[in-house]
């Protein structure tokens, strides 16, 4: 499979797109955008991470044994939330940092698999009825 085919790389490269796109909505509409951008790109980059350790860890439990796999997926779960945790209460006390756009940034990986499944069920309907 190549890159390009990637559903994983796809996911990544939208986020990435995404939050330059924010990141341009920032500078036109608040005066002193820089909190807003750093909390942006630092949610965004944790949650990009994440989503990258989930696929490490469901590839490396696929070729587990039945009664390691259960403490191993639960173990990184519980780690993800963590690592979550920590940059939330860094967002919160860090003036340089705005805590309301890190939370966007964290859930810009499942925006884009949300619109994505939207956007193939709206295609999917214009394609039946073309055929028609």
């Amino acid at each position: 499979m190549s890159l390009q085919d990637n559903i994983q790389y796809k996911i990544i490269k939208r986020v990435f797109i995404l939050t330059i796109l924010i990141i341009g909505v920032f500078f036109l509409v608040f005066p002193e955008p820089m909190p807003y951008i750093y909390g942006i790109i630092f949610g965004a980059t944790i949650n990009v991470l994440n989503f990258r350790l989930m696929s490490l860890t469901l590839e490396k439990a696929v070729g587990m044994s039945n009664n390691k796999i259960m403490p191993y997926v639960v173990g990184n779960y519980m780690v993800r939330y963590l690592i979550y945790g920590i940059v939330l209460t860094i967002s919160a006390i860090a003036d340089y940092i705005n805590f309301y756009s890190t939370v966007l940034g964290i859930f810009m990986v499942k925006t884009i698999i949300i619109s994505d499944t939207f956007y193939d069920i709206i295609k999917g309907k214009k394609t039946s009825k073309m055929q028609n």
